[in-house]
């Protein structure tokens, strides 16, 4: 039987897509990408393959988990086999940099940004490149916005660094980041399924850059307590800009990502910043419920659909074949 499997490393990021397939009665299988043997010279199984490894996996002492997904997905595009979110998104997912370089060609403004390699380069690239402006601080390899930290000089940059709560890369680069001031403390999500716009969230900042929107990464209820009336932490619009919406479905098909969240923020001129592209998105339910929209029933049957126009090709050349 053929069925859609999961790759992924955490169990608990899938809950709510395991749900939404048991409840759309789609045939589909869990597969844990952390350790494993897998006979190169033999085909994969047939079925849809949709990818959600995370570039944090390595937070969740799964540190070789991306890099063995890359080789999967290289076995798997290499035997013809339907991925969803192959090695190209993969390959974004696990490098900013590489990121800011596909958006900037395909014409999608992103945050000046200074790629990094060396501890000891920091200040000192802080200070030639931002002067005493703002600047942030990010891992090339993240996920959910650790690691994330805003600086106002360079010299608060390099007490960071020389303290114990200094966490090195994962991949040993560090990116410095234009800060890009907001009139409110907002940003925007736009998420997406088979490359096409769904909706989008604009997530409240106030509390920091932690902005990963699945239930599990949420500690009860967060406010902003700036605002006259309290503001949830996550909120769906159904709307962004046209052109911007185009621009983004235009580098989704480019670089063959189906299932995205693209993370932009306006500062106070309106001038719009790109700066993450997540292809292992998640969606808040909280929000999800006050908006009546359900993202993971809407991913479970695109990926149902495609598992029934496989089945049905598949038994098409079945026929063709006896015929």
């Amino acid at each position: 039987m053929t069925h859609i499997y999961v790759i992924h490393e955490n169990a608990a990021w899938l809950e709510p897509l395991a749900r939404a397939l048991d409840v759309e009665g789609w045939a589909w299988r869990d597969w844990f990408l952390d350790q494993g043997a897998f006979d190169l010279s033999q085909p994969p199984p047939s079925g849809v393959f949709y990818n959600r490894m995370s570039a944090s996996s390595h937070t969740r002492d799964h540190r070789y988990a991306a890099e063995l997904t890359a080789a999967v997905l290289a076995w798997l595009a290499g035997n013809g086999r339907r991925v969803v979110n192959g090695p190209r998104a993969l390959d974004l997912e696990t490098s900013k940099a590489r990121q800011y370089a596909s958006l900037e060609a395909a014409g999608i403004r992103t945050p000046r940004t200074i790629l990094v390699a060396g501890k000891d380069q920091l200040p000192a690239t802080a200070r030639r490149y931002f002067d005493e402006s703002p600047i942030i601080l990010k891992p090339n390899r993240g996920g959910k916005g650790l690691g994330v930290r805003l600086f106002h000089t360079a010299d608060a940059l390099a007490d960071y660094l020389a303290g114990q709560d200094y966490d090195p890369p994962i991949d040993g680069l560090h990116l410095l980041q234009q800060y890009v001031r907001a009139p409110k403390p907002v940003i925007t999500r736009a998420e997406f399924v088979a490359g096409k716009f769904m909706y989008a969230v604009e997530v409240d900042t106030s509390d920091g850059f932690e902005l990963c929107p699945a239930d599990v990464c949420a500690v009860g209820d967060a406010f902003c307590p700036a605002e006259e009336k309290p503001r949830a932490k996550f909120t769906i619009i159904d709307e962004i800009d046209a052109g911007l919406k185009h621009r983004y479905e235009n580098f989704l098909a480019q670089n063959d990502i189906e299932i995205a969240g693209i993370e932009f923020i306006a500062d106070t001129a309106g001038n719009i910043y790109t700066y993450d592209v997540n292809t292992n998105t998640n969606y808040n339910p909280e929000a999800e419920a006050r908006a009546g929209r359900a993202g993971m029933a809407t991913l479970a049957r695109f990926l149902g659909a495609e598992l029934s126009n496989l089945v049905r090709n598949d038994n098409g050349r079945r026929r063709s074949g006896s015929s």
